[in-house]
């Protein structure tokens, strides 16, 4: 009963859920007549676009128009996240003349993956995954069928490190893509998840094959997102395609 308490605790402290799940929803973004290249920003599983505003606003010190993507996270199925998603994104940028990148946080990093697997972009730039699980989490894999597991939803039940999961349901990317991952472990989840990991997605999950490159931030899962680090190589990636792994 203890573990329980420990996980469900570490889970939803992670998760930050019932904290901005009834935030307005929605797409927002720059001038869309200018000439700055545009990033589409997608945060992660019980979020809302809200929780991408540091990052954003940095991103947009930086010199380029943001678009913030919504969702919701927490009563739809992957596929059903999936389509939302599509069509904000085909709304916003499908015509855009300057290049369009990607950033994603945690399940919003899968969301772009399955976007760009199906859709488009004419003037795709590169793509930054911070902390998504690219090949599940085995938290999924050991507890997914628990009652408290299903405060999470539905997508959360396919975040396993299974041939069925969600993640590996997915295309390997055949564009540039930079991934970001946390090594700082959650306490109440510390010794629940093999290896080295962010208290959340173990770091070997966060690697996908064709990436372009690869960098570790000393930050847990959730606070990923507020890192100042985290932003600085974000904006190296989308300028130059690569990090700054002297920084």
């Amino acid at each position: 009963m203890k573990m329980v308490i420990r996980l469900l605790a570490g889970v939803l402290a992670l998760l930050g859920l019932g904290l901005q799940v009834c935030a307005t929803q929605g797409v927002t973004g720059g001038d869309e007549g200018g000439a700055r290249e545009t990033v589409v920003l997608l945060h992660g599983l019980g979020r809302t676009r809200a929780a991408m505003w540091p990052l954003a606003a940095r991103i947009e010190k930086a010199g380029f128009d943001v678009v913030r993507i919504g969702y919701d996270s927490l009563r739809h199925s992957p596929e059903q996240i999936l389509a939302e998603v599509s069509r904000q994104i085909d709304a916003c940028c499908a015509n855009r003349p300057e290049p369009v990148h990607f950033v994603g946080h945690s399940l919003g990093g899968l969301m772009i993956r399955g976007h760009l697997a199906g859709h488009q972009v004419p003037t795709l730039g590169r793509v930054v995954l911070i902390a998504t699980p690219n090949s599940g989490t085995p938290l999924v894999d050991a507890y997914g069928d628990a009652w408290w597991m299903g405060l999470a939803g539905p997508t959360a039940k396919r975040l396993g490190t299974g041939l069925e999961s969600f993640p590996n349901s997915l295309p390997k990317p055949d564009y540039p893509v930079g991934v970001i991952a946390g090594t700082r472990e959650y306490w109440p989840i510390r010794d629940l998840i093999p290896g080295e990991h962010d208290g959340l997605v173990p770091l070997e999950s966060t690697r996908i094959d064709g990436m372009v490159d690869f960098i570790t931030v000393d930050s847990n899962h959730a606070f990923l997102r507020y890192s100042q680090e985290v932003a600085d190589q974000t904006i190296a990636f989308l300028r130059s395609g690569r990090f700054q792994h002297d920084h």
